[in-house]
């Protein structure tokens, strides 16, 4: 075993600490920390951890109210009342660092880690959502990262046993280098089984249960704490290795001893591993615990107490067990064929001891050590971006005409962030467990309850476009965007948990960027009564070239009371009425059309009127629940054409075209793709109508008749006119053209 270095302000500086916070680590130590303490704070006080930079903002988002049980910081993962004494939990995080340089097995360990969140609440996974983005596709290394990133993905979850129903999947030259993966799980749980992350009571035990250690992950979390450069490569041992087959074990064996009521309480080996999960646990619980690391199962030979306190192997819980139900509890984990031992106990003192073969390695205080307590929180410098003068100067009206808009639609169309992502998500298996009524590619996803008449509508969204050129407002639509999907599927809102992917904070501009959309995140969730329930903060998401657009990702659960309330965005019949709810203001700022017709990424991010929004929503729920509506589908990228044609194709067994005519304010071409938001395309049959519109005139939303579906094309004003075979081949097969398969 190797001799463990003397510790010096220039080791702290290797180990991303900064000189003050050095000196603030030797203040509440009384002296100069020792190798594994050292290692212990670069972890724990690193940004993935502490979240220092961050969590000031982060406690100004509305973290109560709605059906809220527990809220963001509170436990491993948020938890929602959804009535009958059940409660959905769910959050979202990052791996996106992992995946830049070994895009497989930090996909797939992405994808294992927010399961553990999940069951280690009590709550049984029952879906997975994802968010990812990806340079530009024409790059081979983009294609190499999606290929990896989506077989990660799909071979854990599939193993693992729980259906991968919805995600995102986005390309823009800005994430060339630093792809974003970001990955969602949602559970269910009954609201007298939830399991908690804290440690109390002198004398109970404190076990290491599930998978060996080894070393792979150690430095993971500060891995992630700074930006990607050419030396990241040399960076694979702080990625992950995944094994679902174990974790599913785990899953058992964990639900088994939380229904069994063994424990006090149990936490999910992440970040930092053994680190982190002794000093929140008892930090939470305000106690303290003895730990000998000689116990716990190792897979490599001589492996230091700081490679063992820093390891992040996956497939790992800390539990602190009710004492006299040890026996118990390795008769359960045995059954399952998975490690559990004694590694230490709770001890009413407010100190972590680490021993090792017999020598003290680190004594510190657990709330030295966390978010929320001893950790340094920090307020960075802001400044409006310089490049918000360039792009806030764009004047659509200089932009030169098409001469034939059926081939600039098309051309729109054609776009990867429009087109299904089917290729990706055949990948995944979408209907284990049986319980998924709509599957990818749809506005939500949608999730049958079991023994019940509910299901769960849930949703990842952002466009980062709008929030690189108005933070404030794009995060608000983001918000926004995710809830109508949840309502277009007929579900009212619950709460969002989110992931908020920003470049380097002590950059004045990255952080006004994300001081910006922490506000508009907020007052958009205040006005929907959709808490907060936790996430990520994922910064330094930087290559040397350039920092990615901020994208603050949400995620989104509602519940849908009915089950006959559920509906799906296509068209459904001949001679349906085909509406449109919302007005349109031809804003073209951020859009696809801008994009991919002038590549351009300026202008403004669209308006968004959040009392319209709420109008909006409270309208169509009414009209879905009184069963007038057949099909909802709201309006984003790409505009009003590119909905109406997917509402035209998306239909599994029966494509049915349309002839529209939509409203035009001021320029045929731009209402066309313009996308301003709050707006949804609907159809209604026609023995519906006047009861439709009569209710309508009393509302504050406006809604306009576009025309009639039928036909085996997409008719548009007197403009275009495109057959259904041609926007199928488009939309179902260019991604997988352009991935070669």
């Amino acid at each position: 075993m190797l001799k463990e270095p003397n510790v010096t302000l220039q080791l702290a500086l290797e180990h991303g600490l900064t000189e003050e916070e050095f000196n603030l680590i030797c203040e509440k130590l009384g002296r100069t920390p020792n190798f594994t303490e050292l290692g212990i704070f670069s972890v724990m006080w690193s940004e993935h951890c502490s979240y220092k930079n961050s969590i000031a903002l982060l406690k100004t988002l509305p973290r109560s109210g709605g059906k809220l049980l527990v809220g963001a910081g509170e436990e491993n993962a948020g938890l929602v009342d959804i009535g009958d004494g059940m409660a959905v939990a769910f959050k979202i995080e990052s791996h996106n660092h992992p995946s830049a340089v070994e895009p497989y097995q930090g996909a797939a360990t992405g994808v294992g880690g927010i399961m553990r969140d999940i069951f280690t609440m009590g709550a049984r996974p029952i879906a997975s959502l994802n968010s990812l983005r990806f340079g530009s596709l024409e790059d081979a290394r983009t294609r190499f990262l999606v290929d990896g990133v989506v077989r990660g993905i799909g071979d854990y979850g599939n193993s693992f046993g729980v259906p991968t129903v919805g995600g995102e999947v986005y390309f823009d030259e800005c994430y060339q280098g630093n792809p974003l993966v970001n990955a969602m799980s949602v559970g269910i749980v009954k609201t007298d089984k939830v399991a908690s992350a804290t440690s109390y009571g002198a004398g109970n035990p404190v076990m290491i249960v599930g998978s060996s250690t080894g070393r792979d992950g150690i430095h993971g979390a500060t891995f992630a704490s700074e930006e990607i450069s050419e030396k990241s490569e040399a960076k694979r041992p702080s990625v992950q290795v995944g094994d679902p087959f174990t974790e599913k074990l785990l899953l058992e064996a964990t639900l088994e001893i939380i229904k069994e009521n063994l424990i006090v309480g149990i936490q999910d080996m992440g970040a930092a591993g053994i680190s982190c999960s002794t000093t929140e646990m008892s930090a939470k619980g305000k106690s303290g615990m003895r730990i000998d690391l000689s116990k716990v199962p190792l897979r490599e030979d001589g492996m230091s107490a700081y490679e063992i306190m820093l390891s992040e192997s996956q497939e790992r819980m800390l539990v602190v067990v009710r004492r006299g139900n040890e026996n118990r509890v390795k008769e359960i984990f045995e059954k399952w064929d998975l490690h559990c031992e004694i590694i230490g106990e709770v001890i009413n003192e407010q100190k972590i001891y680490i021993d090792y073969n017999g020598e003290r390695k680190a004594e510190v205080n657990p709330y030295d050590l966390v978010l929320g307590g001893g950790a340094p929180v920090y307020q960075r410098e802001t400044s409006k971006p310089e490049y918000l003068k360039t792009t806030r100067a764009f004047n659509k009206e200089e932009l030169p005409k098409s001469e034939d808009l059926s081939k600039t639609f098309l051309e729109v169309f054609s776009s990867p962030n429009i087109v299904s992502k089917r290729w990706v998500y055949e990948q995944y298996d979408s209907m284990v467990r049986t319980n998924t009524v709509v599957g990818p590619g749809s506005d939500a996803a949608v999730v049958y309850i079991k023994g019940t008449n509910k299901a769960l509508a849930m949703k990842t969204d952002c466009n980062s476009r709008y929030v690189y050129l108005n933070p404030k407002e794009g995060a608000k639509i983001a918000v926004a965007e995710s809830a109508r999907n949840i309502v277009c599927s007929g579900g009212v809102p619950l709460g969002i948990t989110n992931c908020l992917n920003f470049g380097n904070p002590y950059k004045p501009e990255i952080y006004w960027q994300f001081k910006n959309a922490i506000e508009g995140m907020g007052e958009a969730c205040r006005a929907f009564n959709t808490p907060v329930t936790g996430g990520n903060v994922s910064f330094y998401n930087e290559s040397p070239e350039a920092a990615v657009y901020p994208t603050p990702v949400i995620g989104m659960v509602g519940l849908i009371e009915n089950l006959k309330h559920i509906t799906t965005s296509y068209f459904k019949d001949v001679n349906d009425l085909i509406f449109v709810l919302g007005d349109d203001y031809e804003e073209i700022g951020g859009s696809e059309y801008l994009k991919v017709i002038h590549n351009q990424v300026a202008g403004d991010a669209p308006k968004i009127d959040l009392e319209i929004e709420k109008e909006l929503h409270k309208t169509l729920l009414h009209m879905i629940k009184k069963g007038w509506i057949k099909s909802a589908h709201d309006i984003s990228e790409g505009g009003i054409v590119s909905a109406l044609a997917e509402c035209a194709i998306l239909n599994p067994e029966n494509k049915l075209g349309a002839s529209v005519i939509i409203p035009v304010k001021s320029d045929l071409e731009f209402s066309m793709f313009s996308e301003s938001q709050s707006r949804v395309i609907i159809t209604i049959s026609k023995n519906h109508r006047f009861r439709f519109e009569m209710f309508l005139k009393k509302q504050r939303i406006n809604c306009r008749f576009l025309g009639l579906v039928g036909g085996k094309s997409l008719k548009i004003n007197s403009e275009v006119e495109i057959p259904l075979e041609e926007l199928e081949e488009i939309y179902f097969n260019r991604l997988s053209r352009i991935m070669g398969n």
